[in-house]
């Protein structure tokens, strides 16, 4: 893994933010990085507030959908919440339900089937409108190149209201109101709000134009963070205040399906959570609904007010993700086995297809892939007579530029630069993985060949303490956009390393310098590197500071991300903090 340190600041930059905001040199350094050299810009982004969130209605469509849902209510029309299936679209879904429902009891929501109706707005879904009478459908992470089954619906006498957040392309559907802000017609200021985020305006749009108490509009606030960490959308501008107030509402007073679900998986009442948490946390748990029986599981989970309910869903949830464990592995292994054969041909790029692999899991699979082995990776298993799956990208590589260039062979594909699901004939399996290749050859030209670490500062241990991880830790929630600081130090051991977890995977360590207290660091899945490292032996390590919490006692613990022995290029032309 190649190691790549981030521009860093002047002398007298340095020297100004130090003054400025009265901190020592590395948090100096850390908040300059990211812009903030005064007071008034460290209030902003360290204390946002929910006053600085935009006005719903710069988006285009908004009011034009806000009067229309209006009409609903005030005709008691039935209305269709018609969610996705992963965490976006079923977190979107929830919040939607919950806001609407003590204002509008002819309310029902629906997810499609992954395995049998596929991603989008299906003709079935439509179809479940129609038999519920339903005058309004409004489509939540979802809709925005669903031209049929939106057509299907309007002649249907079916008004549809769009909250998505996909890249549209050169049309819109014929939907009565189309809120997405990456509209190239849409002058709203933020463009990278969730789907959740995009049914978040809807809501606070309608709150603002008939008066709803705003305590109502952000109970569902938890829900909105939940969206943004597990679709990997950037933690800046709007989507950092939304994910901060989230963040806050979870440990005060959380939903019982996300607080029930967080701690079936482990996790500690009270605790201040993180974006990393509900990735790894509850994430997985509510796709796993979706991936191996159905997403209408989460949604009930997550609108659940009873917490014994609430507790049992997110068991059965829980155990869900348990099988879907197992199911990753064997599938990884044996998709790791077909692109060693690819590679040894010359393969750049991996299109791998199995008609028995598991639907809901080739997402997963494809991630797995790329951690072993740094290239663009598509997935795909049959399904209803068709190859369908998933991709997932590389830092730098555009995949859906890459399978855009691939169209003329696909039946249907939808996605963005770093995620994307794609259905496609059998017989053009073959011819797809060739195009596919040609086309990441020529964008792999410019991609770094090896996954990076961007590291923010060379730094002594010495300069780590509580004071310094307290004012690191404003900086968050940390996500893409705010990367957790990542700080690289030339250690020793204190005490021989050794290995901890399943079968020895996970490393511990004691380090320190010459001066410095001993530190202890924790870095998972690399185990192997316990043999490697001796007493006396000076070596490298890239880490992010954190606070360990363990029987109420707080000390502080580094997390390893990587291990050199030899110095990075660029050791001698960073500052030594004083």
């Amino acid at each position: 893994m190649q190691w790549i340190l981030k521009p860093q600041p002047s002398a007298r930059q340095l020297q100004a933010v130090m003054r400025q905001l009265h901190l020592k040199r590395l948090p100096a350094l850390l908040f300059a990085q990211r812009g903030i050299n005064t007071a008034e810009q460290a209030r902003a982004f360290c204390r946002p507030k929910l006053s600085d969130l935009h006005d719903p209605f710069l988006m285009r469509d908004m009011y034009t959908a806000v009067e229309r849902l209006h009409w609903a209510i005030q005709q008691q029309e039935p209305i269709l919440l018609y969610g996705d299936y992963d965490v976006d679209g079923t977190t979107a879904t929830a919040m939607m339900y919950r806001f609407l429902k003590p204002l509008h009891p002819a309310l029902y929501y629906y997810t499609p089937n992954r395995h049998i109706e596929g991603y989008g707005v299906s003709i079935q879904g439509v179809d479940y409108a129609i038999a519920h009478g339903c005058k309004l459908m409004i489509t939540l992470d979802c809709g925005i190149k669903d031209f049929k089954a939106i057509e299907y619906a309007r002649k249907k006498g079916i008004d549809v209201i769009v909250c998505d957040h996909h890249l549209p392309g050169e049309r819109l559907p014929g939907a009565k109101a189309t809120l997405n802000p990456k509209r190239t017609d849409c002058p709203y200021p933020y463009k990278e709000l969730s789907g959740c985020g995009v049914a978040f305006k809807l809501m606070q749009g309608y709150a603002q134009a008939y008066r709803i108490d705003e305590r109502h509009l952000y109970a569902g606030l938890d829900l909105v963070a939940l969206s943004i960490a597990c679709d990997i959308v950037p933690i800046q501008g709007e989507n950092r205040t939304l994910a901060y107030f989230g963040l806050k509402k979870l440990k005060k007073s959380p939903l019982p399906g996300i607080k029930e679900l967080l701690q079936v998986a482990g996790f500690a009442i009270d605790r201040d959570y993180s974006i990393s948490d509900l990735v790894f946390g509850a994430g997985p748990r509510i796709n796993a609904a979706g991936r191996l029986e159905h997403a209408q599981l989460a949604i009930e989970l997550l609108i659940s007010d009873d917490p014994a309910d609430a507790y049992d869903k997110a068991l059965y949830i829980h155990r869900l993700n348990q099988e879907r464990k197992q199911l990753d592995e064997k599938i990884t292994a044996e998709a790791l086995q077909m692109i060693e054969k690819l590679r040894k041909q010359g393969y750049e790029s991996h299109v791998l297809f199995h008609k028995h692999w598991h639907k809901g899991i080739i997402g997963i699979v494809a991630s797995r892939c790329i951690e072993q082995v740094y290239r663009p990776t598509v997935i795909l298993t049959e399904s209803n007579g068709k190859a369908t799956g998933s991709a997932r990208s590389i830092a730098g590589f555009d995949l859906y530029r890459a399978i855009d260039a691939c169209s003329d062979l696909l039946e249907s594909y939808g996605g963005h630069a770093h995620a994307a699901g794609l259905t496609l004939s059998l017989d053009k399996i073959a011819a797809f993985r060739e195009r596919f290749e040609q086309v990441a050859r020529q964008q792999l030209r410019q991609v770094e060949p090896e996954p990076t670490l961007e590291v923010d500062a060379f730094v002594s241990l010495a300069d780590l303490d509580q004071s310094t991880e307290r004012i690191i830790s404003e900086l968050a929630p940390f996500g893409p956009g705010n990367e957790q600081p990542l700080l690289v130090s030339r250690v020793q051991l204190a005490e021989p390393a050794r290995t901890v977890g399943q079968e020895g995977s996970h490393l511990k360590l004691r380090v320190k310098e010459d001066t410095s207290a001993v530190f202890d660091a924790i870095a998972f899945r690399m185990g192997e590197w316990a043999s490697q490292l001796t007493p006396g032996q000076s070596f490298y390590i890239c880490y992010h500071l954190e606070q360990n919490e363990y029987r109420g006692n707080k000390s502080l613990q580094l997390r390893v991300k990587d291990i050199k022995v030899e110095a990075p290029a660029w050791e001698k032309e960073t500052f030594s903090p004083s």
